[in-house]
């Protein structure tokens, strides 16, 4: 089992940067892929950044350009750092740790205002 523990979240104006960590319980180079997520009120729980154990990293298409995932085996865990932030970012965040079976942490509230 993996646990998965969030913090970084917050309140900025819109272009603004905040930096989401997620830290897991086990050496994060043991699981295939780790991820961010998050969800907006009244929409679906959408993929914003994921990295495998390789390295390999992936974007949501409205993320692109903005936000960058990177990791620290030393510490066992993941970033999520957020420049240029939009109203239309606001949502929970979630960390995700994909190991055959999906482990999620507990979520970071974003908000942006306008």
């Amino acid at each position: 089992q993996v646990q998965l523990v969030e913090s970084g979240g917050g309140s900025v104006q819109a272009g603004g940067s905040l930096r989401l960590s997620c830290t897991a319980s086990l050496i994060i180079f043991s699981i295939n892929q780790m991820g961010w997520y998050r969800q907006a009120p009244g929409k679906e729980r959408e993929l914003v950044a994921q990295i495998t154990r390789g390295g390999i990293t992936n974007y949501a298409e409205s993320t692109v350009g903005r936000f960058t995932i990177s990791r620290d085996g030393a510490k066992n865990t993941v970033y999520l750092q957020m420049n240029s932030l939009k109203p239309e970012d606001t949502a929970v965040y979630y960390c995700n740790a994909d190991k055959g079976l999906r482990y999620w942490g507990q979520g970071t509230q974003v908000t942006v205002s306008s």
